[in-house]
């Protein structure tokens, strides 16, 4: 039998994921090591039996600036040990089968709907897959290393999180809802089409936010002191949000926002909260609706909606739409046909 075919007899009626955006497929172990290889890190592969009967390796990935989401998945039991991954942070979401997981001194065990990993790139790992595929989201360490270090308000450093991350916690549910909505994104537009920067900022910001606000590490304590430190926050605040202002359009960047403001980001996003009674991402919403209010009202007649919505950085535009109605008390396209009328 194929790799394909394999694959499709194990895993019955469950949905591949991105699979328009392939990458490997294959029935054979070194072949498989030494594509996949590739796209994570060097590891090392091996079947539970010499043979691998009923064997197969898929590997379909999404890749966007500084992070990717990858649908990963083995026929048959393997262990998978990539020693430490060096480059990157791994979430590994199981979907179907297990995972036995030792990252560093820890061990845990990965099921679908109660428990995914979490690897850090300096703590040696080695895995045993037994009939799995995961949702598998890749972040740069230096992005990580970067925004925790601005959030505790140290120096970049090493950041190691703890491996077993709880899916039935509010955090995970959040984390996993925001990785749906990126598949979703990601298979709707197809290997072919092109995230504006802007999107592909904001969804980076807040996966980085999700992981490092809700998920246990080294610098969780130091980022929960640091928060409360905004002696200076009235005035911070000001500046960020004339940042917001005149920079809408550009790719949302907290780590630029809170240093050029003076101050801690989750001083800045408490700040926020507290002052405006608005979250960033929500300024930065109202913001952005009031330019497609402005970009609407003064269009010509062959102006696409989607279009102009989408440069300006709405994924959702069904949730463009009705936050848009809900702020003008029409719809955008009650706003344009006015405008040509």
């Amino acid at each position: 039998m194929s790799a394909t075919e394999l694959e499709m007899s194990a895993k019955g009626s469950e949905a591949v994921r991105l699979a328009e955006f392939a990458r490997v497929t294959t029935g054979d172990v070194d072949e498989a090591a030494e594509q996949i290889g590739r796209i994570f890190c060097p590891h090392d592969l091996q079947p539970a039996q010499a043979r691998a009967p009923g064997f197969y390796a898929r590997h379909n990935c999404a890749a966007f600036d500084g992070f990717s989401i990858n649908y990963v998945a083995y026929g048959g039991s393997v262990t998978i040990d990539p020693g430490c991954l060096e480059g990157f942070f791994l979430l590994q979401i199981p979907l179907r089968g297990g995972a036995s997981v030792r990252a560093g001194t820890r061990e845990l065990t990965t099921a679908p709907g109660t428990t995914a990993s979490l690897l850090s790139p300096t703590l040696p790992t080695r895995m045993a897959w037994a009939d799995c595929a995961q949702l598998i989201l890749l972040l740069d360490r230096r992005l990580v290393e970067q925004r925790a270090a601005a959030l505790a308000g140290k120096p970049s450093g090493t950041v190691e999180f703890d491996p077993v991350v709880d899916l039935r916690t509010p955090a995970a549910r959040s984390l996993s809802a925001r990785l749906e909505e990126l598949l979703v994104l990601a298979e709707r537009l197809g290997p072919r089409g092109k995230l504006p920067a802007t999107v592909t900022a904001d969804l980076r910001e807040s996966l980085l936010d999700h992981l490092l606000n809700g998920q246990r590490h080294g610098l969780s304590d130091a980022i929960s002191t640091f928060s409360g430190k905004a002696e200076r926050l009235p005035r911070a605040l000001r500046a960020a949000r004339d940042r917001l202002e005149a920079s809408a359009e550009e790719p949302l960047d907290l780590v630029e926002l809170a240093t050029s403001a003076g101050v801690g980001i989750r001083a800045l996003q408490l700040g926020f909260r507290r002052h405006f009674g608005l979250s960033i991402s929500e300024m930065l919403l109202d913001i952005r609706l009031a330019n497609l209010h402005a970009r609407l009202s003064q269009a010509t007649p062959d102006a696409s909606i989607t279009d102009i919505a989408f440069d300006l950085g709405f994924t959702h535009l069904s949730r463009m739409a009705g936050a848009y109605r809900e702020k003008f008390g029409e719809t955008p396209s009650a706003t344009l046909r006015r405008r040509l009328s």
